[in-house]
């Protein structure tokens, strides 16, 4: 598998990927838009894309907006390796952290994040629909808060 940067003609695959896995899924407009807007978009490939990662750099702050992993592929470190790829460049360029929104059901999900460090910061009522639900705001910080202290 390797993880490479969006290109394309990507976006057929991947808003299959959004069919797939999303109640609300971006067309193949909107992921090029995303794509072609300056965002950290990275896709996961095994012959085929087998997911991808979608992130909005502006300034020091990171949005990540969409990670997602076609079915067949679920739980075989595809996410993990897509969320690792991210943090890299979101370091490389100088995002002091990283934010998104999860399903709160999404306990899979979740738990991925918050095995890479990131912590509930808030929640946004009925964020989702289909089915209408709220989301947990959860982020990870990348900088060291002390590397600039006057001590």
């Amino acid at each position: 598998m390797i993880i490479r940067h969006f290109k394309k003609g990507d976006e057929i695959t991947i808003a299959k990927i959004e069919n797939e896995c999303f109640s609300s899924p971006w067309s193949e407009s909107s992921i090029c838009s995303e794509a072609e807007s300056g965002s950290v978009f990275l896709v996961a490939e095994e012959k085929d894309i087998i997911g991808y990662i979608s992130c909005k750099i502006i300034l020091d702050e990171g949005y990540i907006n969409n990670v997602a992993v076609t079915n067949s592929f679920r739980n075989r470190g595809v996410a993990r390796l897509l969320l690792s790829s991210l943090i890299k460049e979101a370091k490389q360029k100088n995002a002091d952290f990283l934010t998104l929104e999860v399903r709160r059901s999404n306990i899979p999900a979740q738990n991925l994040y918050r095995s890479f460090g990131f912590e509930d910061v808030g929640e946004r009522k009925n964020f989702y629909n289909n089915p209408t639900e709220d989301a947990l705001l959860l982020t990870l910080n990348l900088g060291d808060k002390n590397e600039n202290s006057c001590n």
